[in-house]
């Protein structure tokens, strides 16, 4: 079994990710918003941070992977699962558990703006800057970490892992 070092405490999630909701609030003022969660990692995330907001959060999922069961991108972006509604005229935040190389997520924001949303942004829970290949504006970030495999709190190495409450290193 590999070995797992703490990078994020549980705390330091919880207050961040209440930071974050405060955020959302000032930026929306009241309007009601929809949270797109991107299956299966950000769920976690989504379920704490549409708790975090006092704004009305509608809540969708939408699936799309690059991984398989690689510690790295592929490159190759599939649409898993898509929305069960319309998202025209309506504010959107794709909530991602972690932005890396930017390919996933670049992809599926010019998905997301040709359904026409009044505003589209994207809150991460974990951005890895260095790794970025392709351009993609994050408006709310949890936190920058560096270039190291990370597993818990909803993010997963071969299905595994996504249980742990804080955000660990997979070490070998």
């Amino acid at each position: 079994m590999p070995a797992l070092r703490v990078l994020i405490s549980a705390e330091q999630i919880h207050a961040r990710i209440q930071e974050l909701g405060a955020q959302i609030d000032r930026d929306y003022a009241g309007e009601p918003v929809y949270l797109i969660c991107i299956l299966k990692g950000a769920c976690i995330f989504l379920a704490d941070l549409a708790r975090a907001v006092k704004t009305s959060a509608r809540i969708e999922f939408i699936g799309i992977s690059s991984y398989g069961k690689s510690k790295s991108s592929s490159g190759e972006v599939k649409l898993t699962k898509d929305l069960d509604v319309s998202i025209e005229g309506h504010h959107v935040i794709i909530v991602e558990d972690i932005v890396d190389t930017g390919i996933t997520l670049s992809y599926l924001a010019k998905v997301m703006a040709q359904r026409k949303p009044a505003t589209l942004r994207i809150a991460t829970l974990l951005d890895k800057p260095e790794r970025r290949q392709s351009g993609v504006k994050v408006d709310y970030v949890g936190f920058k970490i560096p270039d190291e495999f990370v597993v818990g709190y909803g993010l997963d190495y071969a299905e595994d892992y996504r249980n742990l409450k804080d955000v660990c290193v997979l070490g070998e």
